[in-house]
């Protein structure tokens, strides 16, 4: 199908190539980051659960006839399918029955509870994960610069893309990667990742399975996960938050409970541990860092307006590493590659590792202030170091007010975000 106002994304490249090679590719991710668009590009019919239209014939023909929301040309969009949980099935046995790939194209924004009988779709039905925009996708990014010849330790020369202003920032952080965000005034696209807590808290957590939850006892679980955005804080570290800041007592099943319904909804995200090769000498810790899907989010949980981020700059400073974190992130997939943490009982920890699948990797820090580039690359050196055995192939210190990309003499690549690219 042709959507003439449709922004390229770089998910597209890789889902081509997935329904080329397996009879059914699911995409996930949270609400509003483009799913239904960037699919629907890459169908020929579709089949829309979350059609209103009828008062949601579409849905409730499915539930009746699961067949119905199959029927169309292929590749056939089923969007939404976690509202009629059975269509997982029925998938998967129409694909079993044949050898054809690029047969179906699902879309969920949950992960519904495994009722009935919810088959595994392994070699069958493709996962893909899909984000939030990145500063590339969004025309915010330059993209002078190519974050594989980087990870390849190749030669970028010196690329001046200018710097953008420290308002410009955050103007980024605080309207997020949403495709609805774009051509907004910033007061307007301010108000969208607000919007999208409020249906979180109020109606999309409830309807995940069909448990109705407490939401002022949701949306302090969600503010105190916007005050430790970016670290590696635990179930019993938020509860206790909770009680801190919002004066509020959750217990502890309690808030676990909330942080899985969070995650299924993809409204968080958890970047995994780096551990660079099995035997290591060096004592990892094996906590994954906790994340929103967009640091919008968790500016508008924290009612983050620019004039307050402004004056609260570490704060903004934990907002850009997520948003930086992000992008590297949707790079990274969009290369086969996959994005870590890295954080051992020294305290010694990158902000993120890219690593391939040829076990190659890079470490990342990330710096608002270029003032700070300095004192990064000294530490990348340094905890690099403890690798000797399986060393990493590039280090570098991707930076926000900062517009000249090159590498050190220390071999350490300062990258402005904005100038960044796959």
């Amino acid at each position: 199908m042709d959507i003439p106002q449709y922004r390229p994304r770089l998910i597209d490249k890789r889902l081509d190539f997935y329904l080329s090679t397996f009879g059914a590719v699911c995409v996930e991710g949270p609400k509003c980051c483009g799913k239904t668009w960037t699919s629907t590009i890459h169908a020929k019919s579709a089949y829309l659960l979350a059609d209103p239209a009828d008062n949601f014939a579409n849905r409730e023909l499915a539930k009746l006839d699961v067949n119905k929301a199959l029927e169309g040309e292929v590749p056939h969009l089923i969007d939404e399918w976690q509202e009629v949980p059975a269509i997982w099935d029925a998938v998967r046995f129409s694909v079993d029955k044949g050898t054809e790939t690029g047969r179906f194209l699902l879309t969920g924004s949950s992960t519904p509870v495994n009722k009935g009988i919810m088959h595994s779709g392994t070699g069958r039905i493709a996962g893909i994960p899909m984000h939030p925009m990145s500063l590339f996708e969004s025309g915010d990014s330059a993209g002078a610069v190519s974050l594989a010849d980087v990870c390849s330790g190749r030669d970028i020369g010196v690329q001046n893309t200018g710097s953008p202003t420290i308002d410009r920032l955050v103007s980024l952080v605080i309207r997020g990667g949403w495709p609805g965000s774009l051509g907004k005034t910033e007061d307007q696209a301010m108000i969208i990742p607000r919007e999208y807590v409020e249906n979180i808290v109020n109606t999309d957590i409830n309807r995940l399975d069909e448990i109705e939850r407490d939401p002022v006892k949701v949306r302090k679980c969600l503010r105190s996960l916007a005050r430790n955005e970016s670290t590696t804080v635990s179930t019993a570290t938020i509860k206790d938050d909770i009680t801190e800041f919002d004066d509020a007592s959750l217990g502890i099943n309690t808030v676990s409970a909330y942080l899985g319904a969070f995650k299924r909804l993809f409204l968080t995200h958890d970047t995994e541990p780096f551990s660079p090769f099995l035997r290591s000498p060096v004592r990892i810790k094996q906590q994954s860092k906790r994340r929103f899907c967009d640091p919008s989010i968790a500016a508008a949980l924290l009612g983050a307006t620019p004039p307050m981020l402004l004056r609260d700059l570490r704060t903004f400073g934990f907002l850009f590493e997520s948003l930086a974190v992000r992008d590297l992130e949707v790079y990274a997939e969009s290369l086969g590659a996959k994005l870590y943490h890295y954080q051992d009982y020294d305290n010694d920890e990158f902000d993120a590792v890219i690593q391939f699948p040829d076990a190659s990797w890079s470490a990342f820090e990330v710096k608002y202030n270029p003032a700070d580039i300095d004192d990064a690359a000294a530490e990348l050196v340094r905890v690099s170091a403890k690798f000797a055995r399986n060393p990493p192939k590039s280090l570098a210190v991707v930076v926000g007010k900062h517009g000249i990309a090159h590498r050190r003499p220390d071999g350490v690549y300062v990258l402005p975000l904005t100038a960044l690219r796959p």
